[in-house]
């Protein structure tokens, strides 16, 4: 411990009478006597470069999206991240990004809120964006919650089986403690007009999503007043790429809106973090959770950014907090920011278009092979396969060459049999998809 710490034996021994133990050993008599201080079989001592060369042998082994193609979606999505947005979060104004509470030295933090959620506005067309959540089943779930607050008096929460089906667990595990009831996803193959017949006047919220967990696109004009004529409120969760080609949640009308920004920058990542978008109308702005960030003038007469608003949380109101989630994912919303900025629009409706013809491009060529049929529908880019044989199966063999498969259905939507979520982006060339559909054949 000394070797890292800068503390003298005087100060170790009194920390530990403060304590009262005698010795550190003493910290730890909770644990086993068998397991408290094993031997441990530790190669011999190595110089740096054997041990760069040691971990990159072990690194080496692992299977990702430089070493295989990956078709593997289902709410995570191998996009292209320009090598400006690492490079730009490394910089030292940006690095240690956090809740910007002092706004006197955290300007370059607020303003990149700022900008985050006016791109996220300009994005979706709707006029209220926080900053932020952890990530998109979050984004959902607080969605609920505003519901809750904006409608009073409701308890009935409708979310359409197209759902994705960990979003559901999240808010099902939000809700759990509130005496909420949620319904509508219970059955396999329900839709989206089977959970609208489900709203009535006991309803705060209907949970829609496009793409779907499947892909499948859907067109929402007019779901927004026939919700809303209840009293209830329109929650659709969209892909942020997907509004570079279709339909905005703000043009279906809907009240809320949240996705997970994933796609906007910030890759894999071994699966996170990740960034809940949320945003909704301007008439529900003070019942919104996160911060939003405004822009105003110093006593100098200086451009100034503050934060305006943050009325839900427990820092503020205490005990009477509707929401507890304080930590704000600056980082990975300047992520998308910085994504979303070199893009641009046109960038980002290339992106859409190449996702979405590579995608059917794939589709029409599997549906060719024999054993094989695809899901009929307006997709975007992902769809589901019908296989032969088991999914676990095809992806196993998949692996063998360098090839990660699509998302095995099994087990979320077992009526569907033996059936894959492929996914298909930009990143997956034409050579790929062809060798995917050769290696698909010799499975029927």
């Amino acid at each position: 411990m000394s070797h890292y710490i800068s503390i003298t034996a005087t100060e170790r021994a009194e920390m530990l009478k403060a304590i009262g133990i005698a010795s550190t050993d003493d910290m730890f008599v909770d644990v086993p006597e068998a397991w408290r201080f094993p031997a441990l079989d530790l190669p011999a001592p190595m110089s740096e470069p054997e041990l760069v060369r040691a971990l990159l042998e072990r690194s080496n082994k692992n299977a990702h999206a430089h070493t295989h193609s990956i078709f593997l979606g289902a709410g995570a999505y191998n996009h292209f991240v320009p090598t400006a947005v690492d490079q730009i979060l490394r910089r030292g104004e940006y690095y240690t990004s956090y809740t910007p509470y002092q706004p006197e030295i955290s300007q370059g933090t607020l303003q990149a809120i700022f900008e985050y959620q006016s791109m996220i506005c300009s994005l979706t067309g709707m006029e209220i964006a926080n900053a932020s959540h952890y990530d998109g089943a979050t984004a959902l779930a607080e969605a609920a919650i505003m519901a809750l607050n904006v409608t009073r008096n409701r308890r009935k929460i409708v979310v359409a089986r197209g759902v994705n089906p960990q979003y559901r667990a999240v808010l099902r595990t939000y809700l759990q403690g509130l005496e909420i009831e949620v319904v509508g996803d219970e059955t396999p193959g329900s839709s989206i007009d089977d959970a609208l017949a489900l709203v009535d006047n006991q309803t705060a919220l209907l949970i829609v999503q496009s793409p779907d967990f499947l892909g499948r696109m859907h067109d929402l004009r007019g779901l927004a007043d026939k919700v809303q004529a209840h009293g209830a409120l329109l929650c659709v969760h969209f892909d942020p790429l997907a509004l570079g080609l279709f339909q905005t949640p703000a043009e279906v009308g809907a009240d809320i809106a949240t996705a997970e920004g994933q796609p906007l920058g910030l890759g894999l990542n071994f699966g996170g973090p990740y960034l809940g978008i949320f945003t909704t109308r301007q008439k529900h702005v003070h019942k919104i959770a996160g911060r939003i960030v405004g822009v105003t003038k110093d006593v100098d007469g200086q451009l100034a950014y503050v934060l305006t608003l943050r009325a839900r949380e427990q820092d503020i109101r205490r005990e009477r907090a509707t929401s507890n989630i304080c930590t704000n994912q600056g980082l990975m919303a300047l992520a998308a920011t910085v994504y979303m900025s070199l893009m641009g629009r046109q960038g980002m409706r290339k992106v859409a278009e190449l996702c979405y013809h590579r995608a059917h491009y794939a589709a029409e060529a599997i549906a060719r092979l024999p054993g094989y049929q695809v899901e009929p529908g307006t997709f975007f880019k992902e769809f589901v396969v019908h296989c032969p044989r088991p999914v676990a199966e095809i992806n196993a063999a998949l692996r063998e060459h360098q090839m990660i498969g699509g998302y095995d259905l099994a087990e979320d939507e077992p009526t569907l049999g033996n059936a894959m979520l492929l996914a298909v982006t930009e990143m997956n060339s034409k050579a790929e998809i062809d060798r995917l559909v050769e290696l698909l054949g010799q499975f029927d």
